[in-house]
């Protein structure tokens, strides 16, 4: 895996990543002017992307009805430099009509976070991640990884 960012201008740098080419760039408080994504923000990204890809899958193997599911991540950082993120929650989000199975739910989640996802591996114990899970929107028991 290879990547690389190349200055455009300002705080505003074109990022290079697997063929993909996006822009990054700071909120305007900090000299930026919002033309892409902060990279504390795309930690971020990575972590849900790579969770939610990995519970799909084992719900998938394992028959569970999803009809939509989204990851939400919630971060806290520090006040002062370097502003590293200390905390993040994750809130996973399904919806079915049909009956999803809470246990394989939590197990699947369960999985990805303590085994698959290598962006929570790469974070975790400097960062503490902690879980909402929702079925329907009724929350479910909350985990802490």
């Amino acid at each position: 895996m290879e990547g690389k960012v190349v200055w455009k201008e300002g705080m505003a740098f074109e990022a290079h990543l697997g063929g993909h080419l996006f822009m990054l760039d700071a909120s305007k408080d900090v000299g930026g002017t919002g033309l892409g994504p902060s990279p504390k923000g795309l930690v971020l990204i990575a972590l849900a992307g790579c969770t939610a890809m990995d519970v799909v899958s084992i719900l998938k193997k394992m028959r569970e009805p999803v009809e939509t599911f989204e990851v939400e991540t919630d971060a806290v950082t520090a006040t002062e430099h370097p502003k590293k993120i200390l905390e993040i929650v994750v809130k996973y989000k399904f919806t079915s009509s049909e009956k999803l199975c809470k246990e394989k739910v939590l197990r699947a989640v369960e999985l990805s976070e303590d085994t698959y996802c290598g962006v929570s591996a790469t974070l975790k114990p400097q960062v503490k991640i902690s879980n909402e899970i929702y079925i329907n929107g009724e929350k479910l028991e909350a985990g802490e990884s």
